[in-house]
């Protein structure tokens, strides 16, 4: 396999939480929070969430999910907010419209529960993304498996999830580059479908792992056959 013409190169990330001056008692003032709120904050409450609780596999994904059930005792509500999959976005404002659906319609259906004050009100705040250069970049399958061995949780995070708004498609970093650079069309589609929901990060790391060095045994089978045909390089079949 020839070496990528343009190298992966890894980052490594930090953010930021700043608390706005948005809150919510009620379902209703959740709504219009979600409505008014900055992307940073969407941002925040869903893909940053998921990235701080890498080490879960079970209960709710985002925030508003999670204040629904706790605090606002509205479990339907919660359940309909957690089932929204944030790899289906490309967009924030995708993301917030379909938020402020499920929201809108549930107050449409339930108006008794609108104005009800929940135990504790929802604080809305931001995420401030600060990225830097990891010091290593990839031009080979070995290199990037070796690179994404040594990645933090956070910089993990930002090749594998959050990606997917700055390339605006259904897809990551990291598959983004199999494809596009080395060629492995098939493999950028396996690492595309390993389930950020059902995983920690480190698990969903390991998954990666295995699936580059399942792809590392394909192509050095290849190379070590020798000319006659026989991948055990003698002239004895195998046993």
């Amino acid at each position: 396999m020839n070496p990528a013409a343009v190298p992966f190169e890894f980052f490594t990330v930090a953010h930021l939480t700043r608390i706005g001056n948005q809150r919510a008692a009620t379902l209703a003032e959740l709504l219009a929070g979600l409505e008014q709120c900055s992307d940073a904050s969407i941002f925040h409450h869903t893909y940053q969430t998921l990235g701080r609780h890498h080490f879960l596999t079970e209960g709710f994904s985002n925030d508003f999910a999670q204040w629904a059930l706790a605090d606002a005792n509205r479990d339907a509500l919660a359940e309909q907010l957690a089932a929204l999959d944030i790899r289906d976005y490309v967009s924030i404002a995708a993301l917030r419209a379909d938020l402020c659906r499920v929201v809108r319609d549930y107050c449409s259906e339930h108006p008794e529960f609108a104005d009800q004050t929940a135990l504790d009100p929802f604080f809305f705040c931001e995420s401030v993304e600060v990225t830097v250069p990891f010091g290593r970049t990839a031009s080979t399958l070995s290199e990037f498996r070796d690179g994404i061995a040594h990645l933090s949780h956070s910089a993990f995070y930002f090749h594998f999830i959050s990606s997917r708004l700055r390339l605006q498609l259904r897809t990551n970093d990291f598959s983004h580059w199999l494809a596009d650079s080395l060629g492995l069309k098939e493999l950028a589609e396996r690492v595309n479908r390993v389930d950020i929901y059902t995983n920690t990060l480190d698990s969903a790391r390991a998954k990666l792992l295995r699936l580059i060095d399942l792809e590392r045994g394909t192509h050095d089978g290849n190379t070590n056959s020798n000319p006659n045909g026989n991948p055990h390089g003698n002239s004895h079949p195998p046993r």
